[in-house]
């Protein structure tokens, strides 16, 4: 284990607000407390650098609403719910447009792509365009027929563009909130144990201590390191991604499809990026562990040839993966620590922290 000298990490540290985690949670609720309470004195803790997990690893889709079409979402959660998810998220997407404004975090507003793998799943797709349309939200049915065409991938049932959604790096946007948050942040800083001592927060670590009037916990997917009565609430689960060499413009915006389960963009520089596949290896597809396997990449290289036809074959410069914190029903937790007042705990975003993020801290 490497060791540390005092300058790198003070023995103790004393704050107003500690914030365990950073990535989009913890930045976002730092880069929110500056915007509404400036000056505050906060510290961002983070056990390897800014962006580490599922911040840092993720296809960088700003998709408004849940994780699931909104048709599925109304019957989930009922419509008034589902209503007021999608303007929720709405606000934390325009949120990162008027950042990118300020500071380039790779924003673009692309519009987005649901594409069905199923007759099923194109008929809720046909419902969402429906719902979207009463609530005053602009979609469009696309034809199965038409999808190549018009997106690039094709081989759907059909599909549903809707007009607001984009793409971000995700890493710029977690640095850029942090900048912008005036937060000081300890990097190589993994809490061990959090507890009252007097009538305020102590976090405990290898190299120190950090004292607080409030605290919030937000590791996501390692919650339970931290937060073991989470366990049952924000379970980790991996998902795995490749990137090929750049290619001629194909895919005009990022295409979700397969309820999800697949996920597919092109960057700026040409490269492609897809992930998912894990409803395929469910079993496999959990813990913290951070590794890529053949069999579920294999799976990530027949849908490119078999969606994005002009893509087979090409060569993959990068494969990785990536823990993701998933909760019961698909929405994120924010809770009280038991027994330590003033700590608070938020996650369990299944896969969809960048569409509530900046509004959710």
């Amino acid at each position: 284990m490497a060791t540390v000298s005092p300058w790198q990490h003070p023995p103790a540290l004393d704050v107003e607000i500690a914030i365990v985690g950073g990535g989009i949670i913890g930045t976002a609720t730092a880069w929110a407390i500056e915007r509404l309470q400036p000056g505050t004195r906060v510290v961002i803790l983070e056990a390897e650098r800014l962006a580490f997990g599922a911040s840092g690893r993720n296809a960088g889709f700003l998709l408004l609403g849940t994780h699931a079409d909104y048709a599925s979402a109304v019957d989930a959660y009922g419509r008034d719910r589902a209503r007021a998810l999608w303007a929720f998220t709405h606000l934390a997407y325009q949120s990162v447009a008027d950042l990118s404004e300020r500071v380039d975090v790779g924003f673009a507003s692309t519009g987005s792509v649901l594409a069905a793998g199923s007759a099923a799943e194109a008929d809720r797709l046909r419902q969402s365009h429906e719902l979207l349309a009463e609530d005053g939200v602009a979609s469009d049915c696309v034809p199965g027929s038409a999808i190549l065409e018009r997106f690039g991938a094709g081989g759907f049932e059909g599909a549903l563009f809707v007009a607001k959604g984009g793409v971000v790096d995700p890493a710029r946007l977690v640095q850029a909130l942090a900048e912008e948050s005036r937060a000081r942040v300890v990097e190589g800083w993994r809490c061990t144990h959090i507890d009252s001592e007097a009538d305020r927060v102590r976090l405990g670590s290898a190299v120190g201590t950090v004292t607080a009037d409030r605290v919030l916990v937000a590791t996501n997917a390692w919650m339970s390191e931290v937060v073991p009565e989470a366990a049952d609430l924000v379970r980790p689960v991996r998902a795995q991604m490749l990137m090929t060499e750049p290619q001629p413009p194909v895919l005009p915006a990022p295409v979700y499809s397969h309820d999800g389960y697949y996920y597919i963009r092109q960057r700026a520089d040409g490269r492609v990026l897809l992930g998912g596949a894990r409803h395929l290896h469910r079993d496999a597809e959990v813990g913290l562990v951070d590794a890529t396997t053949p069999e579920l990449q294999a799976d990530l290289e027949a849908y490119l040839a078999r969606h994005v036809p002009s893509l087979s074959g090409v060569p993959i410069e990068r494969r990785w993966s990536g823990p993701m914190g998933f909760s019961p029903d698909g929405l994120p937790r924010l809770g009280s620590v038991t027994g330590v007042p003033g700590a608070w705990w938020a996650g369990g975003f299944t896969g969809h922290g960048l569409g509530y993020g900046l509004r959710f801290g």
